[in-house]
């Protein structure tokens, strides 16, 4: 059976977690979007299954259009997630580690999960009993800063490249303390390698390249990499286009060039995939949505190993979470 014909028949050879989409933002600017199958969304439960996605994280963007980031803008993005993605999507919300043992355990045919994110500190206004709010509402990775400075940090576009702020390193231990993981795909280079040295726990990219393949400023450096590999941390390959090459059209096949470099650093166990569906307006050809995930699978399989697929697809990323979400309260 070749990939199309199990993209149609609802079947992937191999199960998918993609760390990275915008698809709360699109729904909260659009509410009249269905998540099941709605064609104006990238990421739909319908395509979910089709790709064998058995985990999505959904990420809370506050976009610049919506003026000053609020508070309430990241409970409307938790509400939809609540409401569209695990009520009427049937996804179930992953929060704890106990829980990652049932990750494998979806059948072809039946609902994923879906993780929550805050992309940028923007939207806590500073306050530490939001973030304590967010996590109670089951929000497990928090990404520092957007592109620019905010409150806790600088982000990777802000010219003075500064770290944190006296507030941010507060952060930083209340999510060391708390078990909320951090992602550092838009954190300034400073505010990188301050939070090496801060954070007591692995941190991620949730969706950056290796900047040594193309030289855009949200890819992260050989140094970086191999940093995330030395504390055990995971890297997100993303398909953003213009963070692959600057060729007009780009196709899967310019992806590869990226793991290999990530896998030449020493991260074959440190790559997974972090896609930005729905957070672009451009994609790879032929891999703009989850249900292409099989083919891409196949494209994968024809270069390296089905153990190394298999662990950028999918098993990378579950061993982060199984050794580092907390541990629910009152289980053993």
């Amino acid at each position: 059976m070749n990939p199309e014909e199990r993209q149609h028949q609802g079947q992937s050879s191999f199960p998918v977690a993609d760390f990275h989409c915008d698809a709360l933002s699109k729904m909260v600017e659009e509410p009249a979007i269905r998540f099941e199958d709605d064609p104006r969304l990238d990421v739909t439960a319908e395509r979910l299954l089709a790709g064998g996605v058995h985990l999505q994280c959904f990420a809370i963007y506050l976009s610049e259009k919506w003026g000053k980031p609020r508070f309430e803008q990241v409970l409307s993005q938790i509400e939809k997630f609540r409401g569209k993605v695990v009520g009427k999507g049937g996804l179930r919300p992953l929060r704890w580690r106990e829980e990652t043992a049932e990750l494998t355990k979806r059948p072809s045919n039946g609902p994923g999960w879906g993780m929550l994110s805050l992309e940028g500190a923007d939207g806590l206004e500073g306050n530490l009993f939001y973030a304590e709010l967010i996590f109670e509402l089951g929000v497990r990775f928090l990404g520092l800063t957007w592109n620019y400075a905010n409150w806790a940090a600088d982000g990777v576009l802000e010219k003075r490249n500064a770290g944190f702020t006296e507030k941010g390193r507060e952060l930083v231990k209340w999510c060391n303390d708390s078990g909320m993981l951090l992602d550092v795909s838009h954190l300034s280079e400073s505010g990188f390698w301050e939070l090496a040295e801060l954070s007591k726990r692995p941190f991620i990219a949730s969706h950056s390249n290796a900047r040594s393949i193309f030289a855009h400023p949200r890819n992260l450096t050989d140094d970086q990499i191999r940093a995330i590999i030395g504390m055990d941390g995971r890297m997100g390959l993303t398909f953003v286009p213009y963070f692959v090459t600057d060729r007009k059209e780009v196709v899967p096949e310019d992806l590869l060039r990226h793991i290999e470099h990530v896998c030449a650093l020493g991260g074959e166990k440190h790559l997974m995939l972090g896609s930005d569906f729905d957070g672009i307006d451009s994609w790879i050809k032929g891999l703009g949505h989850p249900g292409h995930y099989p083919a891409f699978a196949e494209l994968l399989l024809r270069h390296y190993s089905e153990e190394s697929v298999k662990g950028w697809l999918y098993g990378n990323a579950v061993s982060y979470l199984t050794s580092n979400l907390p541990r629910e309260p009152g289980v053993k």
